[in-house]
């Protein structure tokens, strides 16, 4: 009998810097004790998908297109791997997890590292952590047509258990930074849930991209040391003012601000100042919400409500937006009175019952391999 082989890969949270990821700009994820677990075992011939979350099993083919299903994740992998010419033998592949789906915690991308890395260890091959977060994307934007970035894909793949990960998406560079130091040594992640489903792969979400790409032409074409919104500046920005329609200016003001909010959160975790990366997490939310007009009422109710609670520093909208979930930064010893005022506040508003998650920093789908 051939022994089954098994991988995980984590699920994200991100703590500071959205949208940023594909115009060169700064991020600052975490990976989350959610995963999805991907277990191949040999087979004779063909290659074949099964999901314990949905019916039915998909079989690949190289010249298969995509259907919009759930198949359409781990099989862009598989073509990305024959693009690069990996010979991947047949095999049986089932998928297994508890990411939550559509709530913007990278379920897509956990399960798109999951399904390389499992498939990479098939074939014998070994990829640098980077190339397999760029395999990923590849295959989330060319096979199912979904215009992300690198960052969920990244941090997926090369995070550290008990740090953040700091990743300049223009360089692929990246710094582990600690969540145990001073007063962020007493403090939880908390993630609230809205159970209002979103999908980047269609609507709004490819509209923000596109103004986004717009606006950074115009703000190139005027100064062309300005590459990308990362190396861009508000006062670069406002001498092009005129030249944007409004939609356009506010979306690069969002992400020409968000990316200064993650240069200070960085001295702010190094100092273990609890303080000013809550204030930096509320001003991402006001950004969000007035400026990149990703949120959703649902999410506003949350982030406003959480900060008026006993031990939060501070809560924003995170993942690609339109629904999905809020996180906050609360003190440890408040978690408890926080999770329960929150849900409660939730359900009298919108009628919804908010799934609420305490999550610490966990390791990314390399790490999980090493220490297996």
């Amino acid at each position: 009998m051939t022994s089954a082989m098994f991988t995980y890969a984590p699920g994200r949270v991100n703590l500071l810097g959205e949208h940023t990821d594909y115009t060169g700009g700064l991020v600052l994820p975490m990976a989350i004790p959610f995963a999805t677990k991907a277990t191949v075992t040999a087979a004779a011939d063909g290659y074949v998908f099964t999901s314990t979350a949905f019916p039915g099993e998909h079989a690949s083919s190289r010249d298969e297109k995509a259907t919009g299903a759930w198949s359409d994740y781990p099989a862009g992998v598989l073509h990305e791997l024959w693009a690069l010419g990996i010979d991947v033998p047949p095999f049986r592949m089932e998928l297994d997890g508890n990411v939550p789906l559509g709530a913007g915690l990278s379920s897509s991308a956990s399960i798109e590292v999951a399904t390389a890395v499992a498939l990479l260890r098939h074939a014998g091959t070994v990829l640098e952590a980077k190339e397999i977060a760029l395999l990923c994307q590849r295959a989330e934007n060319r096979f199912v047509g979904s215009p992300c970035g690198i960052m969920d894909q990244f941090v997926v793949t090369a995070a550290t258990e008990g740090h953040a990960l700091l990743l300049n998406t223009r360089t692929l560079t990246y710094e582990l930074l600690p969540m145990n130091t001073g007063f962020l040594a007493q403090c939880s992640i908390v993630i609230a849930n809205s159970m209002v489903r979103h999908s980047v792969a269609t609507g709004d979400y490819g509209v923000r991209r596109r103004e986004l790409e717009e606006g950074q032409a115009v703000i190139r074409a005027r100064f062309p040391e300005a590459e990308d919104l990362g190396r861009a500046t508000t006062e670069q920005l406002e001498a092009v003012r005129a030249s944007l329609s409004d939609n356009v200016y506010k979306r690069c003001k969002h992400v020409i601000t968000e990316n200064a909010r993650v240069r200070q959160a960085e001295v702010a975790m190094k100092a273990g100042d609890a303080v000013k990366l809550g204030e930096l997490m509320n001003g991402s939310h006001a950004s969000q919400r007035d400026d990149f007009e990703d949120s959703v009422p649902e999410i506003d109710f949350l982030a406003a409500t959480a900060v008026t609670l006993p031990g939060c520093y501070g809560a924003r909208l995170t993942g690609g937006g339109f629904g999905g979930c809020t996180v906050s930064l609360v003190a440890s010893e408040d978690v408890p009175q926080f999770t329960a005022q929150l849900a409660v506040a939730y359900k009298g508003h919108f009628n919804i019952e908010a799934e609420i998650y305490v999550c610490t920093p966990a390791d990314g789908a390399l790490a999980q391999l090493e220490r297996a």
